[in-house]
């Protein structure tokens, strides 16, 4: 069963009750951000980041320990092209299901992860997307007590469904507007359209007057603040 007329309801509901998350940017400003979850992928990944230095843009991955751990070479390609790079947990586990213990080890295994592939200071990745956005005001507690900085969305057309590219872009053009915050993903689920699906959009937002920024972008121009 697709979800996707729902998300843009449980947008409108979920931000006003939890204000110390980056739901969205700036309402006044064309600035939007393009996010992708559960990589890196050895195959999709590489795809999306060709389409992604042809339109000179800076994207925000959210990435599983385990998948850098997997494709290690690839982590180190998008670090090194300029994209903003934030933890989804080790595994793809749903964060409220887990003991404060583990779901603390799950993100800096994440962040060690990142930080033996791509050769840098662990502490620099902070920001943390939920798997499934499934959070509970317990664990958004623990992520600020942890001093991690929680990201989620505002624009989901639930494209890990594979439902069609054409679907897929459809649904984003009908919800974008100024300062969106897109999620896609280039993992296992989805992944294989990602770069079919960010070459169709691309254009069609740039021509509506839109441009891109990264999380840490976003973060500035959010009510939320850094």
């Amino acid at each position: 069963m697709q979800l996707a007329p729902l998300y843009p309801i449980l947008y409108r509901i979920l931000k006003p009750c939890f204000p110390r998350c980056l739901w969205s940017g700036d309402p006044n400003s064309k600035a939007i951000a393009l996010t992708f979850d559960d990589g890196p992928h050895p195959q999709y990944t590489p795809e999306l980041l060709q389409v992604l230095d042809y339109y000179n843009i800076r994207a925000s991955f959210f990435w599983l320990g385990t998948c850098v751990n997997h494709a290690p070479t690839v982590a180190i390609d998008v670090y090194q092209q300029g994209h903003w790079i934030g933890l989804h947990g080790y595994y793809h586990y749903s964060f409220p299901s887990l003991s404060p213990d583990v779901l603390k080890q799950s993100l800096l295994s994440t962040q060690q992860a990142i930080s033996q592939a791509c050769q840098i200071d662990p502490e620099i990745f902070r920001d943390v997307r939920p798997p499934n956005g499934l959070f509970t005001p317990r664990t958004l507690s623990l992520l600020h007590q942890w001093n991690y900085r929680p990201v989620m969305w505002s624009v989901v057309p639930e494209d890990w469904e594979c439902p069609g590219i054409s679907v897929v872009v459809k649904r984003i053009l009908r919800q974008v507007q100024s300062g969106s915050l897109i999620v896609l993903h280039d993992g296992n689920y989805g992944g294989q359209d990602v770069a079919q699906t960010t070459a169709k959009l691309v254009p069609e937002l740039l021509g509506q007057g839109y441009h891109f920024v990264t999380i840490d972008q976003l973060w500035m121009l959010s009510p939320a603040g850094g």
